[in-house]
């Protein structure tokens, strides 16, 4: 049994002596304000009072908490409604903290008002008993808008294609099964003439292009249907959609890596100028500007397996390049929920579930950890050594964090380049003779007698 031990308490537990809290709403905000009594040493001065959610009410509130001298605001991370407020007090030079709600819950039995959360809230903000929630800077921001917004279009038109299929489907065009993708030069012609009124599937099969597997009659066999007017016009109507989600989603990737381009250096708050065209064709001229900061992360980003540009523009939105926030690559991989928690009860100690996390960072490690499961590299032979026994979803998850934690180092160093241990690294860290001793276990294990062992031996040499 342990004796007694010491816990240190951490910077974010020690009492902060003049605090605000503020429960959101949509039209108006509950403020309450805990301050050190004017004339009762030791004593608290609580104060609530409402203020509107609009932008003259707030810059007045930041004003008034300043003079106040308050040390920390706290915010109710409400839906949408906390992006005002924080955006303005943060502004006005105030620490402000989000904080998740199902964090600052009030205790059961005890009647609910706002006024009650607010003082709550304040009350758990001033003994230190909170954990902010991580919100990037302005210009990360405004790169994450950019990405998610992508995300949310190319989800819509991946749902538009399932609607034209689902009618082509409809109409016996069966042209799915022989295509790979549909939507491609050669099913997009054939798209084209069926809108236009084209039905002979002789012709539509001649606009095929490029490499098509599925010979000239096959695909005569596909579009041979009941493709009607009617089909006709909705598929049109969803096509010019995919259309324009196509050329919106072109102009928001430019605009991405505009973003991108500006971001400010780690120890600088001025972003760096996007890079002006020349006069040659608008390519840079070698050796006459430096890379751009934002830029030469992506690229160095993009050097990580499975890592795509688009995907690694995803991760810079979501996690911002000052890991401030993140001391050390365990922080980032618990924020993300890819570290599962620690249960430990009496003498029985086991791992939990990791929890939801970032959805939108979630996706585009799992894409990525997916990628490089299927590639000949250090990732690649972690996952196929991990799914034996840990299974696919568990060895993803694995992979996904070991591409964040070498994210991490590459965010926190500019300086660092990515270099791939190889797929064959952990077996040449192993010990010639354990790895003897294992499998000569393994085959007894098996059955097999000293003396098979020694004759097939001797036999494979």
């Amino acid at each position: 049994m342990n004796g007694p031990e010491d816990v240190a308490d951490g910077e974010h537990e020690q009492i902060v002596a003049r605090v605000a809290a503020v429960d959101i709403g949509k039209r108006i905000g509950k403020v309450c304000t805990r301050l050190p009594h004017e004339t009762k040493e030791g004593r608290r001065h609580t104060r609530v009072w409402d203020v509107p959610s609009i932008t003259g009410s707030i810059i007045e509130l930041a004003d008034h908490l300043a003079c106040q001298g308050v040390e920390r605001v706290v915010l109710e991370s409400t839906s949408d409604y906390w992006r005002p407020f924080y955006y303005l007090l943060e502004a006005r030079g105030l620490s402000v903290w989000l904080v998740n709600a199902r964090d600052v819950k009030n205790v059961p039995g005890r009647p609910k008002t706002d006024k009650l959360d607010a003082v709550w809230l304040a009350k758990l903000a001033e003994r230190g008993m909170l954990r902010p929630s991580f919100v990037p800077p302005p210009e990360i921001r405004r790169l994450r808008d950019l990405t998610r917004l992508r995300h949310d279009l190319t989800t819509e038109r991946t749902r538009h294609k399932q609607r034209v299929e689902k009618i082509l489907e409809d109409a016996l065009i069966k042209l799915s099964t022989v295509l790979t993708d549909i939507f491609g030069v050669s099913g997009r012609a054939m798209l084209d003439a069926l809108v236009a009124g084209e039905r002979d599937p002789k012709r539509l099969a001649g606009l095929a292009r490029g490499r098509v597997r599925a010979t000239r009659a096959e695909l005569a066999a596909a579009l041979t249907g009941q493709f009607s007017d009617h089909h006709a016009y909705l598929v049109r109507t969803l096509l010019a959609q995919i259309d324009t989600l196509d050329h919106q989603i072109a102009e928001i990737t430019t605009r991405i890596d505009e973003q991108v381009a500006a971001l400010p250096t780690p120890d600088s708050d001025d972003p760096t100028p996007p890079p002006e065209d020349t006069a040659t064709g608008g390519h840079q001229a070698p050796d006459t500007e430096p890379v751009p900061f934002g830029t030469d992360l992506l690229d160095r980003l993009d050097e990580i397996p499975g890592i795509s540009r688009h995907t690694a523009q995803v991760v810079l939105a979501e996690i911002g390049t000052r890991m401030d926030q993140f001391p050390t690559p365990g922080h980032l991989a618990s924020w993300a929920k890819l570290s599962p928690r620690t249960i430990q009860s009496g003498a029985t100690t086991r791992s939990g579930k990791t929890g939801k996390g970032n959805s939108y960072l979630r996706g585009a490690l799992g894409e990525a950890a997916t990628a490089a499961a299927k590639t000949k590299t250090f990732l690649g032979a972690r996952y196929r050594r991990l799914v034996r026994h840990r299974g696919k979803l568990k060895a993803l998850v694995a992979v996904a964090r070991s591409i964040l934690i070498i994210i991490w180092q590459l965010v926190n160093d500019p300086t660092a380049r990515f270099h791939d241990l190889g797929a064959d690294y952990h077996t040449n860290r192993l010990n010639k003779n354990h790895r003897k001793r294992a499998l000569l276990r393994e085959l007894a294990d098996l059955g097999a007698t000293p003396t098979e062992i020694t004759t097939a031996l001797a036999a494979s040499a």
